[in-house]
């Protein structure tokens, strides 16, 4: 499709200015979208950078056969309005979703080019292909096992057996060699498709031994390989635009990764290989030796009132809860008692990043009340009541004071350091890292068992006297 009168060579250069606006757009995205103040101009302007392109690629004089991108827009449409409406509690497993589409529509176009072109192919462009196509069709896979493991559909905990590093870098190897031999001989086409079977076999064995702990690190790993195959795939099709947006969404992902394992104190190898999350069995015995103080919506309600500070730190078992709202009409009537109340944000709270910053905006909670760790842990001596809510392993002090901890070392908010501390959990059972919190167990220490969303109701009723 093209300009009316207009020749070839001009089209071609609005089309590749069009694109360097477009890529513009996705920059200032990026950065805009790095602070919560213009956040929500960032996600407009990567909209429109977005939907720029795409445009703009309807007039590109290459493109012929322009009905097809208009049944896979179609298509995309389809099935992304649904996934785009989904609650927030389902927000992570979409976000592993699209990445597992984005990574099988860079792998599938790898293919095609491989057959379409076999018989032209130098050996750089098929390491270009090889690269695409390997990182595509395992983040794919890998993907849908991040999702599954979200959504619960697949258990948790690493599923784990001995030797079976060796036995994923063998496969890695595989699929790496096969690579090797279609770079110098390119017809070996027998050899394609066991390179993309055995990607695909390598993305499964690469997340399920990972644990649902580790997730929010897996995602925005995630999202850095298939950002990697976008830029790959602007190579092999020579397209600058998708060159730029896969570089821009491959480094932002992996530096997302980095910060989640610096927050998690460890490294990637020990997230990717470590098998972080088993289930750790108490001594026989221990159990029935700790004993629990409980207490109830009111008298949470009066402890809370009598406070000055308080810090809620909320984690998964509020977004599970859809609790959220409910714990916005708890601040604003403690806010009306002379209360202060923050909330403390780790940064691997819940799973996925920045998952309790969305959630907690969602209820319209006034993002100046949110404080990260180091700040909170900073205030955390002269806070009163430290209310905690579905957050398990962020909190657990085991990771400063148990050197046989698989988390010791971990940064964790430190609400063993307020003076009175309320955890509402549904029970005692251990968190995504399986490990037990010795701080359910210690003197100022109430829980309040239950879930979040109802909870929060009684206190809120208890509050607004309502429960009088």
């Amino acid at each position: 499709m093209n300009f009316a009168g207009m020749d070839l060579t001009t089209v071609q250069y609005l089309t590749d200015g069009a694109y360097i606006v477009a890529i513009a757009f996705f920059i200032l995205s990026l950065k805009w979208l790095s602070t919560p103040a213009t956040a929500r101009r960032g996600v407009l302007v990567g909209e429109i950078g977005a939907a720029l392109a795409v445009v703009t690629t309807f007039f590109n004089p290459e493109l012929v056969h322009f009905q097809w991108v208009l049944i896979a827009l179609l298509a995309g449409a389809i099935v992304g309005i649904p996934l785009g409406l989904v609650q927030m509690t389902a927000v992570p497993q979409r976000t592993a979703l699209s990445h597992a589409f984005g990574a099988l529509a860079a792998a599938l176009i790898g293919i095609s080019e491989y057959y379409l072109h076999v018989h032209e192919l130098t050996k750089f462009q098929m390491v270009e292909i090889s690269m695409e196509v390997i990182i595509g069709s395992l983040s794919f896979t890998g993907s849908l096992i991040a999702a599954g493991k979200l959504q619960e559909w697949l258990p948790q905990r690493p599923i784990v057996y001995k030797g079976q590093n060796y036995v994923s870098f063998t496969v890695l190897g595989a699929a790496l060699l096969a690579a090797l031999i279609l770079v110098f001989n390119p017809t070996a086409a027998f050899v394609f498709p066991a390179m993309v079977v055995i990607s695909l076999l390598f993305g499964v064995m690469l997340v399920t031994p990972i644990g649902g702990a580790d997730m929010p690190t897996v995602i925005a790993l995630l999202n850095s390989y298939v950002g990697l195959t976008a830029a790959l795939l602007g190579f092999v099709l020579n397209s600058k635009v998708l060159v730029v947006a896969g570089a821009l969404d491959g480094s932002s992902g992996f530096i997302l990764a980095v910060v989640m394992c610096k927050a998690m104190n460890r490294s990637f190898t020990n997230v990717l290989f470590g098998a972080f999350g088993q289930l750790q069995v108490a001594a026989k015995g221990a159990a029935e030796e700790r004993t629990v103080h409980t207490a109830t919506p009111e008298e949470a309600a009066a402890i809370l009132s009598a406070a000055n500070t308080v810090l809620v730190v909320p984690g998964y078992g509020m977004a599970v809860a859809q609790a959220q709202h409910k714990v916005r009409e708890m601040l604003d009537v403690l806010n009306k008692k002379g209360v202060d109340v923050k909330f403390g944000i780790h940064p691997v709270a819940g799973r996925m990043p920045g998952h309790m910053n969305v959630l907690l905006a969602e209820a319209d909670v006034p993002y100046d009340k949110l404080v990260e760790m180091d700040a909170a842990n900073s205030e955390m001596p002269q806070t009163d009541v430290a209310l905690v809510i579905g957050a398990n392993d962020v909190t657990n002090p085991a990771a400063k004071t148990d050197q046989g901890s698989p988390i010791y070392g971990m940064p964790i908010i430190e609400v063993d350091h307020a003076r009175t501390v309320m955890v509402i959990k549904r029970s005692l059972n251990p968190g995504f890292a399986g490990i037990d919190n010795p701080l359910y167990y210690e003197d100022k220490t109430l829980m309040l068992f239950g879930d979040a969303k109802a909870f929060v109701s009684g206190i809120v009723k208890e509050l607004t006297g309502g429960g009088e």
